[in-house]
Order: C-alpha cells, then structure tokens, then sequence
C-alpha cells in the first residue's frame, strides 16, 4: 500500500477470511437489517457497458439471492453497511491500520463507508467509475477486475468528470472496444485485495464460483478537491471557457475547490 497510494492499482493482501460477519447467512441477516434504499441487486449475465435505465430488474429479493447466491444468476450489493453497529467495528477497525500511510499524503480519512458484493458465477459489473479511494477485499471465490487510466481523457473528456461530480452523469461509463488495450486486469482470490486509485474506471468479471467481497472506501482532502475543482471547471465551461483539468496527485487544486465552495456558500445563503 505504501508503494502505490493513492495514485496506482496493486494487488495486497488481507487477513478477514473466516470472519463471521462476513459468512453468507451473516450477509443474508444484513440484507435484512438495512434500509431498503442501501440494497442493489441486479442480474448477473450484463454486457460490459450498460446504461443504467437498461438493467433489467431482478426476480428474487436480496435476501433469497444470497440465500441462493450460487444459483441466482445475479449480484447483490450492500451498501454503507456502516449504519449496522457490527459492521461499522469491522470496517473503522481495518481503515484504521491504513491512517500511517493514507493521512500524511492525502490528508484525513472522511466518509468512511462499506459496501459488500455477494456475486453469482459468472456475473459481470458494468465499466464505472467511483468518487472514493478504495480498497477491494475478496473474501470468497474470485474476480478479475480490469482497470484503466485516471487521466486518460481521450477515454472520457473532462465534461464527463464535471458531470459525475455534479450528479449529471451516473457511474456507469459507456463502453468502446478500443478501450480494452488500455486495460490492466487483476484477478484476486480468497485473501487478496485491489487498491482501486479514485475515479479509475474499471469492471469486474466473477469467476466460476459465487464470490463475496468488501469494499472499504474513505474519502480525502484531496479527493474533496478534485471533485471541487471539476465542478467549478464546469461553470468556467458555461461562460465558454476552456479550463484546464484538476492537477493529479500530489496537485492540491486548492484554488478552483475553494471558489467552488465559496459558490455554493453564496447560493445557500441565497
């Protein structure tokens, strides 16, 4: 981890397997427990890009997927399992071993947040991107994820970003076959984990038996900033301007972020 924050993929190493909060008929209790609004489950069997009002909807509640996780044909994702007491332990305790590295270079960890995907054979998670630093931990069976450039805006131009960070454009990305060149695959098994750099686009490919993995995200000065800054870039690009693109780490795009805060300070306060 130290080799690679937060800027590179890397393949790392965990030690949760056998974890009991981590068992399929504890996941099935958690589906239970959360809100209703903190579940996604979708069929599994899903091209690469999808859009997102064309994933079709799933037959079984998400209970009875990870009941029959093996058989179901889908993916199920909980999320923000922090608002569950035990999980919250579970997941501050891990983020915590990483402060040493991750605080001195981008600054406090915030936004703390988990998310758990209980995932059928063969199951495909469309191309998208995420706002959070990330770190991928597979618990059971296997995945490949395959991961591309941050910067690469020949892949997505800056009004893409600008319109992600602003609720315009969902996290699906869409998906061109020359993209594929530019790809970095990592397959990960029981015990093994993906640093995700933010905003990386990636998907992700199930392998051969049902898979559980753990999501733990925090957010960051700098990764506040970057969002910050493309989204004053983007009402530069109103007036019809051509700003230039956040600074990748270590830039702090402190400027561009501050006069986006200032804006929407002013228009609350209107």
């Amino acid at each position: 981890m130290a080799k690679v924050y937060p800027a590179e993929p890397a393949k790392l190493n965990h030690g949760l397997l056998g974890h009991p909060l981590l068992t399929l008929d504890a996941l099935a209790d958690l589906a239970a427990a959360l809100p209703a609004d903190e579940i996604e489950y979708n069929p599994g069997k899903l091209p690469i890009g999808i859009a997102p009002e064309d994933v079709p909807a799933s037959e079984l509640t998400a209970v009875e997927t990870i009941r029959n996780i093996a058989k179901a044909g889908s993916w199920v994702a909980l999320k923000r399992i922090e608002q569950v007491p035990a999980y919250r332990e579970l997941l501050h305790a891990i983020l915590a071993e990483l402060r040493g590295v991750v605080e001195p270079r981008t600054g406090a960890m915030m936004q703390l947040e988990g998310f758990i995907f209980v995932t059928s054979p063969g199951s495909v998670t469309p191309f998208h991107f995420d706002p959070e630093h990330n770190i991928l931990l597979q618990i059971m069976g296997a995945k490949t994820m395959t991961l591309f450039p941050v910067e690469d805006e020949v892949m997505f131009s800056a009004p893409v970003h600008e319109e992600f960070h602003l609720g315009l454009h969902h996290r699906n990305l869409p998906w061109q076959d020359d993209f594929a060149q530019k790809g970095r695959s990592i397959t990960i098994r029981p015990g093994e984990a993906i640093h995700v750099p933010v905003k990386a686009p990636h998907w992700v490919k199930n392998g051969d038996e049902p898979s559980v993995s753990l999501s733990i995200t925090w957010r960051s000065d700098w990764s506040y900033a970057e969002a910050d800054a493309r989204a004053f870039n983007h009402v530069l690009r109103k007036f019809g301007l051509s700003p230039a693109s956040p600074g990748a780490f270590p830039a702090q795009n402190r400027g561009k972020a501050l006069a986006w805060r200032a804006m929407r300070k002013l228009k609350g306060a209107a």
